[in-house]
């Protein structure tokens, strides 16, 4: 039997952590999720309660933000998935089998609280994954703020604002 194609489903994580708001759903969102699915066999995805997220400012309710994420993900994926967060950590500081977390470079503190919190439980720390910002046509991450601003639209292009 040829390995051709083999090693190409073969994930390097079992189970991996991405979480986030998931607002006005872009291309950084986009970007964080594909690099979940390329690495791990299992994406839990947490999105922010409508309590927790809203500290962010008027955002979508979160069952509207499940539901994209569901709707978006479901063409393409089965392993995965989407349960509410009420805090920053979610179910990786109460579950061992986590192996990875996928995070920004805005989030990446949070991730190594996280392990802070699982070293503390003698808890094996998540390999952190950190992705790039993926930036506007002006240079500026792409951030659902700057969406709701009305400054750009999902995929960084510039609105005109007159």
């Amino acid at each position: 039997m040829s390995s051709k194609g083999l090693t190409m489903s073969i994930k390097k994580y079992k189970k991996v952590a991405v979480g986030g708001t998931f607002d006005n759903f872009h291309y950084g969102h986009r970007r964080l999720l594909e690099e979940a699915f390329n690495n791990g066999e299992e994406v839990v995805i947490g999105v922010t309660s409508n309590a927790f997220g809203g500290k962010k400012g008027n955002i979508e309710p979160c069952d509207k933000r499940m539901g994209n994420l569901n709707e978006f993900l479901s063409n393409k994926h089965n392993n995965f998935s989407i349960s509410r967060l009420d805090d920053s950590y979610g179910s990786t500081i109460h579950e061992d089998d986590f192996d990875a977390i996928i995070v920004s470079e805005e989030t990446e503190p949070t991730a190594l609280e996280i392990n802070q919190i699982r070293k503390d439980k003698e808890m094996s720390p998540l390999d952190i994954i950190v992705i790039r910002f993926v930036y506007a046509d002006d240079g500026i991450p792409i951030s659902s703020t700057r969406i709701r601003k009305g400054e750009i639209d999902a995929k960084g292009h510039l609105l005109d604002r007159h």
